[in-house]
């Protein structure tokens, strides 16, 4: 009796271990063939090889048909962006002659013999015209960005010639307010595309001399080990703490806002370049005493990696 027992025991540990040998040479090979459908996925030539009911197959099938729609996905998101692009395109191109006739016209029309009454009104429409000029360009720039057509291309550039860039751009529109424009100079050096990033700063300083009504703006920039941060510091109204999340949403205005000039995009495109150059933007407000952007600059080409 003791003989079949242990001989029971005997053959149940065999069966074991030949199971154990079984799966795992079963395990292996299924997880062999799922490396191979990766790979041959990730080359674009993957097809199914098992045509059965057993599960690798299945997994196969599965596999094959999610691969299929993905391709096809990738097709019409290309040819939508094709179709954007071209949209983008005729708009830009299209409305750029007329807004010019406009501000032409309107112009020449100020230039007239007008009475109080027929100026203002010219004058409101020169403005509006002005303001839809603006909207449609920063429109345009933000689709292109948005959509991959223009892509960000930053290298290493000098932070100060950055700076004197935006500087000589808004030191008319600064002075033209009674306003001082201060620029001071730095050596420092970071990664960002020249284009793209003076768009933002402009669009930083040209909100900052927009909301303020005396005083400076002033631009400088301070190192640190991974930044460059560029400071837009002005003496205008400032920002209530709760409302500074806002001033970066696309078309978002404060309250106290709506009778300056502008649409609400300026601040989203500028938050939308330096994030995707790798940077970030930060801001500290005392309402009345008035705001301090800081503008941070990768000094690390790789550094966009890893944050």
């Amino acid at each position: 009796m003791t003989k079949v027992y242990i001989g029971i025991c005997i053959a149940l540990a065999v069966g074991g271990i030949a199971f154990g040998i079984w799966q795992s040479i079963r395990t292996r090979k299924v997880m062999a063939r799922l490396e191979e459908m990766l790979n041959e996925a990730m080359a674009g030539d993957f097809t199914e090889k098992e045509f059965s009911e057993n599960r690798i197959s299945r997994i196969e099938s599965k596999f094959y048909n999610y691969i299929n729609s993905s391709a096809v996905s990738a097709v019409a998101v290309k040819n939508e962006r094709d179709k954007i692009k071209t949209l983008i395109s005729d708009i830009s191109h299209q409305t750029k002659t007329p807004i010019a006739n406009l501000l032409l016209h309107g112009e020449l029309l100020a230039e007239s013999d007008l009475n109080s009454e027929q100026r203002d009104s010219c004058g409101a429409m020169l403005r509006e015209t002005e303001k839809l000029r603006f909207l449609i360009d920063a429109l345009v720039k933000l689709s292109r960005l948005e959509n991959g057509i223009l892509s960000l291309n930053p290298a290493m550039d000098s932070v100060g010639e950055l700076m004197s860039s935006v500087y000589e751009e808004m030191r008319d529109k600064a002075e033209l307010k009674g306003l001082s424009l201060e620029l001071e100079a730095s050596d420092a050096g970071a990664f960002f595309d020249r284009k793209w990033t003076a768009e933002a700063l402009t669009n930083i300083v040209d909100n900052a001399v927009k909301y303020t009504d005396s005083g400076s703006v002033s631009l400088s920039a301070v190192e640190y080990e991974m930044f460059v941060c560029v400071k837009i510091k002005d003496t205008g109204a400032g920002i209530a703490e709760e409302d500074i999340p806002k001033i970066f949403a696309r078309f978002s205005r404060l309250e106290e806002a709506h009778q300056k000039e502008g649409v609400g995009i300026g601040l989203y495109l500028a938050r939308e370049i330096i994030a995707g150059e790798g940077g970030y933007i930060k801001v500290a407000s005392v309402p009345g005493k008035g705001s301090e952007f800081s503008v941070f600059l990768r000094k690390d080409a790789n550094l966009s990696k890893l944050t």
